[in-house]
């Protein structure tokens, strides 16, 4: 009885000395960087929040350093200069996805977020050019944004000037855009199945940014197996899928192929076509994976951008003027904002720039993995590893902004106050792998903003609050925002 503590402790040590000298064989032929602990690797050392503990890093590593989720190694990629040269210079090796592991088990090997090769490539192709061209003589996606802002505007007038949360509204007005496209309908905010997808989809992303997101990641072999708050939220999401494949079958009682109706339509009509020359990626199952992917990252990122564009625009009430004079300068009081008024719109221009570089939503990206050996920047990166570029670092990068940790609006406005691009701006990423939606999701940034300052003045809810910024933005990519504001109809 006495000998098997000793043996379970002889075992032990062995099995974390193996551990140590793996990783130790490894980390000779990766960048540098911090030294990890057998089996948790830097979890505990703050890697898991890179995007605040980079500037430590950059500075004792480099641009290019190395950190261990669990036994798995990431190379990090900081700053325009590096990141830029990877994405688009070395498009071909580092445009693989790199692993998922929540995306994986929803999707299944489907869909365009977490695939590679001829799959992600087809799809991915399909989505972006039926998004692009979707109304066919019908409405355009821009009438559909515009119809959907007068909804908005209508939900945020019935608040009287109340003090109110406007997380659920505009997730209900940016969703609609998304179900417009993909389903052919919209809801009424106050529909209750619309309203449980709507809470799903919130319930995934604060999983993935939450601690508890980041050891599903680093240890999906045993995480997957334990019960927890996370089984739950993953039987929700197949709630979702049940829905999409209701709609599904719906779609093919009832669809008119020379008349699509939406995306679900388009897509049983490729896949009509494609049945011919055994095409694999044209199915039901990768239709279901692709509507709950723009379902769910079609929702979330733009309507935090919404959220967080009120708050500024209440922090900053000089801003909030200034965007109304140009509004009313340029469309008027009366008719809806449309995508042309954008280029006469300079300062709004910047602002609205400005405004998704400094709360920098997705600041680590989605992780990549490089196809082959690559040597870059001085080191052989082996085939297979995962790259993390970290946005935030380009979208703060002190070589490419006037003030690059502060939200100023100057950053695009050149001597002549005109609006002026930065290379450097790639809030929806760069390269192969840039957001297919990033057309759709600035288009509803715009008409929906503007819309609402056209018509209302946003202040705090109580004149004796106050917050502050940098707090919230860190707290934000934790578990999303939330706060109330007032909305007074503009005379």
């Amino acid at each position: 009885m006495e000998a098997a503590p000793l043996y379970l402790t002889i075992f032990i040590i062995l099995f974390l000395l193996i551990s140590t000298l793996k990783i130790h064989r490894r980390r000779l032929s990766l960048p540098p960087g911090p030294t990890p602990l057998p089996f948790v690797g830097n979890l505990f050392q703050g890697s898991f929040k890179l995007y605040e503990s980079y500037h430590k890093l950059y500075k004792q590593y480099g641009p290019v350093f190395t950190v261990w989720l669990g036994s798995s190694p990431v190379v990090v990629l900081c700053g325009y200069s590096v990141v830029k040269d990877a994405l688009v210079n070395y498009s071909h090796q580092f445009s693989d996805r790199g692993p998922l592991p929540i995306t994986q088990r929803l999707s299944n090997g489907k869909g365009i977020i977490g695939t590679n090769g001829e799959l992600w490539r087809h799809t991915r192709r399909f989505a972006v050019t039926t998004l692009r061209n979707f109304g066919m003589g019908k409405k355009s996606m821009e009438q559909r944004v515009q119809e959907e802002a007068k909804h908005l505007m209508k939900a945020i007038e019935a608040t009287c000037g109340k003090a109110v949360n406007p997380q659920e509204t505009i997730g209900c007005a940016v969703n609609n855009v998304i179900n417009l496209v993909v389903f052919g309908k919209r809801w009424d905010y106050k529909d209750k199945k619309f309203l449980k997808l709507l809470n799903i989809t919130n319930n995934l992303f604060n999983f993935i940014r939450a601690p508890l997101g980041v050891a599903y990641v680093a240890f999906e072999s045993i995480m997957k197996h334990l019960p927890g708050r996370h089984q739950k939220i993953f039987q929700e999401c197949e709630y979702m899928k049940s829905f999409i494949k209701e709609q599904i079958e719906s779609h093919k009682k009832t669809i008119n192929v020379n008349s699509p109706r939406d995306f679900i339509d388009c897509f049983l009509i490729r896949a009509s076509k494609e049945n011919e020359m055994n095409c694999k990626e044209f199915n039901d199952h990768n239709l279901t994976i692709v509507a709950f992917e723009l379902f769910t990252a079609g929702t979330e990122t733009t309507s935090n951008t919404l959220q967080f564009s009120l708050l500024l625009m209440i922090q900053y009430p000089h801003i909030q003027e200034m965007i109304q004079k140009e509004i009313d300068t340029v469309i008027g009081p009366t008719r809806l904002p449309g995508i042309s008024d954008r280029s006469q719109m300079p300062y709004t221009n910047a602002v609205l720039h400005e405004i998704m570089r400094y709360i920098d939503v997705v600041p680590m990206a989605l992780p990549h993995q490089v196809s082959e050996d690559t040597f870059f920047r001085g080191f052989m990166i082996p085939k297979g590893t995962t790259i993390f570029p970290l946005i935030g670092s380009v979208l703060a990068d002190p070589d490419c902004w006037k003030t690059p940790y502060d939200f100023d609006p100057e950053n695009f406005l050149d001597q002549n106050g005109l609006f002026c691009i930065q290379d450097a701006w790639m809030p929806f990423s760069a390269g192969k792998r840039i957001c297919p939606g990033e057309g759709l999701a600035r288009m509803e940034i715009f008409l929906f903003l503007t819309a609402l300052l056209q018509k209302f003045t946003f202040k705090l809810a109580n004149p004796s609050d106050t917050f502050d910024l940098r707090s919230l933005r860190r707290a934000f990519r934790r578990k999303g925002l939330s706060y109330q504001l007032r909305a007074y109809p503009r005379t």
